[in-house]
């Protein structure tokens, strides 16, 4: 089968994945194989082409799936061949630890992502365990559906953690693939909150896309909204929005960082942190954590209720490279997806 291989790291402008041709995997006790049609481009995938994230290598990138079944190993019973499945960036968890018994498999001692410690979605085909499958709404297309399977669920997983309530603020920092997802949810669950997003300065693309799905406001990260905020994502892969976030977060509102990893270009923001201004008066500051299989059972049909209609930008499979290369410039509108094969 033919797979975009991450065989080592570096800058992406030196296309660090590779075209080749690899045997397709077999299915073991458990598992199914999926023919992939298409697969979505993340910024994880970025950070381990980049080495900011590791990675086993070789290995193929991607957790953003949507295919066919196409065939079962033993004891594989949940789908039939020809089920229109998605696989996202929980791989497996050991279902034993003392996180995994708590509810928590997203933090398992022996938790692997799909396309980071198993081979994932940049390729025709995958092979992945049944409980790690889920069923694919019919209101969406292949290309629709891809972005779900973790901007999607990974947005929902970290609106739930800012515990927001109906009326009060909520501000988006970033607009991209997670965030055009997430402010739909917001719209459709809480509608009377009011939704502020923060672009890059210039991204006046993305903010004018951010009042066409219902932002009561957007603008710059840096400039001030109409009112304080009672909770933040922020979605982005740099350092200055945490502090910008906590400047503009009201007493006791919550920031919730949605990202696997953080670049360094702007470390140094983190030094304009002052207690008084950004922290003190009970302002809080979480983190996600992948996501569990738990939130993509319940987000897949939330969004087909709502309905969600990402907006995809497609590519063909063997420009990986440069789509991610557009994702670290923040030039997609929407999510990326790699188109793969026919649905």
């Amino acid at each position: 089968m033919n797979a975009m291989v991450l065989t080592r790291t570096g800058p992406i402008a030196a296309r660090p994945l590779e075209l080749k041709e690899v045997p397709a995997p077999e299915p073991g006790a458990g598992e199914v194989r999926v023919r992939i049609t298409v697969c979505g481009v993340c910024h994880t995938d970025l950070d381990e082409a980049e080495g900011r994230l590791a990675a086993r290598l070789p290995v193929i990138p991607g957790h953003q799936i949507v295919g066919r079944v196409e065939a079962l190993g033993p004891g594989a019973t949940r789908f039939q061949p020809g089920d229109r499945v998605g696989v996202a960036w929980i791989y497996s968890a050991d279902g034993t630890c003392e996180f995994c018994r708590a509810g928590y498999e997203n933090l398992c001692v022996r938790f692997r992502g799909t396309g980071c410690d198993a081979d994932g979605g940049y390729a025709e085909f995958i092979v992945v365990p049944q409980e790690s499958v889920y069923p694919i709404p019919s209101q969406f297309t292949d290309a629709q559906a891809a972005p779900l399977l973790c901007a999607g669920v990974i947005g929902y997983r970290a609106l739930r953690l800012t515990n927001l309530q109906d009326g009060r603020i909520l501000g988006l920092f970033g607009f991209g693939a997670s965030a055009h997802i997430t402010i739909q949810v917001v719209r459709h669950k809480f509608p009377r909150a009011r939704v502020f997003v923060f672009t890059r300065p210039g991204q006046t693309e993305h903010q004018e896309m951010a009042r066409q799905l219902g932002a009561a406001w957007a603008g710059a990260t840096g400039e001030d909204p109409p009112a304080p905020l009672h909770a933040a994502i922020d979605f982005t892969p740099v350092w200055s929005p945490i502090v910008e976030a906590m400047r503009v977060l009201a007493p006791a509102g919550r920031l919730v960082i949605n990202a696997i990893r953080k670049e360094d270009r702007d470390k140094d923001a983190l030094l304009r942190l002052d207690y008084a201004t950004h922290l003190w008066r009970e302002k809080e500051i979480k983190s996600t954590a992948n996501v569990t299989r738990r939130d993509a059972r319940e987000f897949l049909p939330l969004a087909a209720e709502i309905p969600i209609r990402p907006q995809v930008q497609e590519f063909p499979l063997e420009q990986a490279n440069e789509a991610l290369q557009l994702v670290k410039e923040g030039k997609t509108q929407g999510a990326a997806v790699l188109r793969i094969g026919e649905g």
